[in-house]
């Protein structure tokens, strides 16, 4: 694990290397983003819509360089790079900056069925509960910036179609190897098998799984529709993605810079949700169109009561969950 800490000396150096007050705008500022995903993914549209507010409220500050398509590694990889300070920002899915952080707070997006819509997705990122969890990230040597949704998950398989909720039983699903991850699956009766997301095409190609958990636009993005015929649609919980800089860059930066970092993050959240929203409900009929079966799962409130422990669960692990959960339970 990888803490704040630990990155303080070698942080100290690029820290006072950026910390030069009053920096001219002709001196645009060289930086770079990286992520995983591909161009029409909403983790690409968030590092976009991020760039766009950033040089809307600073012109000619920063020289913001987007490398998507896993050009400078994987979702992890890109994440331990922004925490090293080998890279300024970077988008990465919450679950692996968890992994890598150690920071718990953000599992409380991705407790099962507490968040119902991309509104109340909104309401919740931009709420002091979500900022506050942005905030922790700092412990971990990063800042968060912004949260979004990337799409709601679902339940795609190769060759048996999840009708029911006993149709999950014993089912190779890959997970994302979390905690969390690990408890509700074993929770639903899946057989969870932790896999990077590089990995996934292949092993349900081979067999090595049945079944993975998954979002429309990672099932266009990465063609898991060519080998995964099934979809169930479950929406069990979003899949977020935060937008990160390192804490040792941010904290070097002139307080008008900082600001308008923390503020192109709050301003992309929502154009990022809506473009989610929008590939969601049009993506399902696009792989109804490349022969996918879409399906509704029948019992899905018996899905939900079984995992619905784990809500309070979770919450006893850390305030900040605690904090978002009542936010979230909250009626609009």
């Amino acid at each position: 694990m990888i803490t704040r800490r630990r990155l303080m000396k070698t942080g100290a150096a690029v820290a006072a290397t950026l910390a030069a007050p009053n920096l001219a705008r002709a001196q645009a500022m060289k930086v770079r983003l990286g992520h995983a995903a591909n161009e029409i993914h909403p983790g690409h549209i968030a590092a976009l819509e991020f760039k766009k507010s950033l040089e809307a409220l600073v012109p000619g500050a920063f020289d913001l360089q987007i490398f998507p398509n896993r050009q400078l590694g994987d979702d992890r990889q890109n994440v331990e790079s922004c925490v090293a300070g080998t890279l300024e920002f970077c988008g990465g899915s919450g679950s692996t900056i968890s992994i890598v952080t150690g920071q718990v707070a953000l599992d409380a997006y991705q407790l099962p069925f507490l968040i119902k819509d991309y509104d109340h997705f909104a309401r919740l990122a931009l709420s002091p509960e979500g900022d506050a969890i942005n905030e922790s990230l700092m412990d971990g040597g990063m800042l968060g910036l912004q949260t979004t949704d990337i799409g709601q998950r679902h339940f795609a398989t190769v060759s048996k179609p999840v009708r029911t909720v006993a149709d999950f039983a014993e089912l190779k699903t890959r997970i994302v190897p979390l905690e969390l991850h690990k408890v509700i699956w074993e929770t639903v009766g899946v057989n969870p098998v932790g896999l990077p997301y590089g990995e996934v095409y292949g092993a349900l190609e081979t067999g090595t799984i049945d079944a993975c958990e998954i979002n429309v636009s990672s099932m266009l993005g990465e063609n898991l529709w060519e080998v995964a015929k099934h979809f169930t649609l479950t929406g069990h919980y979003p899949w977020h993605n935060v937008t990160c800089v390192n804490a040792a860059f941010f904290e070097g930066l002139s307080p008008e810079l900082q600001e308008a970092v923390r503020t192109a993050g709050r301003e992309s959240v929502k154009p990022t949700l809506d473009y989610t929203a929008q590939q969601d409900m049009a993506g399902r009929e696009e792989l109804e169109a490349k022969g996918v079966e879409i399906l509704k799962l029948e019992g899905l409130d018996e899905m939900k009561t079984k995992v619905a422990p784990i809500v309070e669960q979770w919450s006893a692990k850390s305030p900040l969950i605690a904090d978002f959960v009542k936010a979230a339970q909250q009626p609009s």
